[in-house]
């Protein structure tokens, strides 16, 4: 049996579906990273700009840790799409993650902080302002500039949902965490969940339809 079995939804995923096809066909043109964080930033703001596609299951809150669920993967792995599900006051150790990723908030707040090495002793130290990211606000990572950073849930009193791409199947990729002294603790990531969301499931009723 499949670890990730698709599961029928009565959600419509069309938004989801255009975009993975849409997110694939960019890759398939280029391999520019610039590129693929312009374009595919503007094919995220695209995705999160409603925020009704999303299949409950793959937006439920837990109370003791934030959630990360695989919407889908390229078959390649070239890209991942995953929802982070944060409840209050939930937020992820510091963390990189050594590939390229966009961020895109459906519904609530992020805020974002980033750090860098110490040139002096190595230790980790903040790096800019916090930021707040809004629903419909798309932020890039990019390992050429960096990408340790801690994010956590801007509202004290309810859930906050983001939608995340990466430029591999995250959930298999060796990362690291990290100590304020800069020490790395190697982590794999994984997913919350063991289905995936069939964004073809509607398809016939579409043609039916026709």
């Amino acid at each position: 049996m499949n670890a990730f079995a698709p599961i029928a939804t009565a959600t419509d995923l069309s938004p989801l579906r255009r975009f993975v096809t849409d997110f694939a066909g960019l890759l398939d043109d280029t391999d520019d990273l610039d590129r693929i964080l312009r374009d595919g930033g503007g094919l995220l703001a695209d995705l999160v700009a409603q925020d009704d596609w999303l299949p409950e299951e793959y937006a439920r809150p837990h109370p003791e840790r934030y959630q990360q669920y695989l919407l889908h993967c390229d078959s390649a792995e070239r890209f991942s799409v995953v929802s982070f599900v944060w409840g209050p006051g939930q937020a992820t150790p510091i963390h990189d993650h050594r590939v390229w990723g966009l961020v895109g908030v459906l519904s609530g707040t992020e805020r974002v902080q980033s750090f860098h090495h110490s040139d002096h002793d190595g230790a980790l130290v903040q790096y800019g302002a916090t930021r707040t990211l809004h629903p419909g606000e798309i932020e890039a990572i990019d390992p050429r500039e960096g990408d340790i950073h801690r994010v956590e849930n801007g509202q004290s009193d309810r859930t906050s949902i983001s939608i995340h791409v990466y430029g591999a199947n995250i959930g298999a990729v060796e990362r690291a965490t990290y100590r304020a002294s800069g020490e790395e603790r190697p982590f794999i990531s994984g997913y919350a969940n063991t289905t995936l969301p069939n964004l073809w499931a509607n398809l016939w009723d579409i043609s039916r339809k026709a």
